[in-house]
Order: C-alpha cells, then structure tokens, then sequence
C-alpha cells in the first residue's frame, strides 16, 4: 500500500544551519505514528515544513500526500487536502466563542461531541469565549476539538514542549482515538515513551535526521539509549 504521507531526504537549512538533514517519513493511511525525539530535535520543525507554514520551505527533497507532491503548495491548499496540525501554543481568537470556533471550518461538525472527546463538558464550555480566560490546558484542548472537526485525513499533534500539563497520556490516548474513529492518520510528536508505545509505528528524530524507524518498541530502546534530555542539533553516536 502506498503511504498517505511520504517524505524523501527533506532538508531544511536557515542560513549556515541544517535544522532538516535528508529527512525520510513515511505514514499510512489511519496509521498512528509517532515521532519520538529530545526537545531540540527539530520534531516541530518537520511539522511546520509538512504544513507548509512561512519560512519552512525544504531546500532539498520532496513531499508527497495522497501521491501529489506539496513542495510548493501553500498551508491553506494543503489544509483542503486534509492536512491539518495542532501547535504545540494554541492560539486565541477573540470575539469567537467557543462553539463558534467548532464550527469555522465546518458546517457538519459536532461541537458537543468534540469537546466531550478531548474531556471537557459542552454545557461548561460551547457559549464561553475563546479567549485569556481560558487557561492554556483549556485552550489546547479546545484546539484539538478544533482539528477533530474537520475530520482530516492525517491529524499532526505536536505535543507541548512542556509535557502533559495540558493532558494526561490517557487522555491523548483518547484524543487519538477520536481521531482514528474519523478515519484519520496521526503524527503524533511526542519525547514521552508512554506515548510512543501506543503507536503502530515510530520514528526517532535526533538532530534533525532520523536515525531509528519501526517498531516503536525498538525505537524507543534507541531513544532511551541515547539518554537525550535535549538535542544539542549534532546526531548523537550511540545506537
């Protein structure tokens, strides 16, 4: 079967410095796959240059989704293709409230439905305002309810750099699988290995390159033999 998603050595350059080097991906169709790496390792790098986000442009190699190449289309032509990507900061949208940011980007959603996925109670939540009071947890909650709606065809969740104070790992858990009910692939970024243990397929990013893929049980032995709290931007030598 062909991948839903496949990348060939991408690389990404900001001026002297390769954030990107010879990136290689691949992701199937409903696949849950996760992409493990220290903070550093240029995960939401490669998540910004798959959405096709300002000043992320690959100097090198090719992306294709559903077989078309997206190189050089922009964010919104990739988003009507079904790409869609949760920040690691949700943003705000003042003057929106809650259920009116549901139901943006369409007409068929659920808001209800969406909000009880990622475990917060509609009647709490539908008529209050998107905006500075909301905690942060709340907002990024709100946001991946957001992208739940558009059902897309690969969901990319950047995890916050911070961990899981926005949510426990259950509760991604159930996040993921509301994704896959839909019949969405998942990106998930992630430096947590309880994460990446739930995943049907793993990737290893370490100083912008892939150095492991598989199983995510090996991946995750490679990672944790590397022993990275944070990616010094130089592939490490161990594994």
């Amino acid at each position: 079967m062909t991948p839903l998603l496949t990348i060939n050595s991408l690389t990404l350059r900001a001026g002297e410095r390769a954030l990107l080097r010879g990136v290689d991906l691949a992701v199937r169709e409903s696949e849950l796959h996760a992409l493990l790496g220290a903070n550093g390792a240029g995960k939401s790098t490669l998540a910004y240059t798959i959405m096709g986000c300002a000043s992320y442009a690959p100097q090198e190699g090719e992306m294709r989704f559903a077989g078309e190449r997206l190189n050089d289309l922009p964010l919104h032509e990739r988003a009507r293709r079904g790409l869609a990507l949760a920040w690691q900061e949700p943003a705000r949208f003042e003057g929106l409230s809650v259920a009116q940011f549901l139901r943006a980007g369409t007409h068929d959603s659920d808001p209800a439905a969406a909000l009880a996925a990622v475990a917060l109670t509609p009647t709490d939540y539908l008529d209050r305002p998107l905006d500075k009071t909301l905690s942060g947890g709340e907002r990024k909650r709100i946001e991946l309810a957001g992208v739940l709606t558009l059902k897309p065809r690969l969901a990319i969740l950047d995890e916050p750099t911070a961990g899981i104070d926005f949510l426990t790992v259950d509760e991604i858990v159930g996040v993921i699988d509301a994704f896959r009910l839909t019949g969405s692939a998942v990106l998930l970024i992630t430096h947590q290995e309880s994460l990446a243990a739930r995943a049907d397929t793993a990737s290893q990013l370490c100083g912008g390159r892939i150095v492991c893929a598989g199983a995510p049980a090996t991946v995750i032995e490679n990672f944790k033999a590397r022993r990275c709290t944070r990616c010094n931007g130089v592939t490490c030598g161990h594994g």
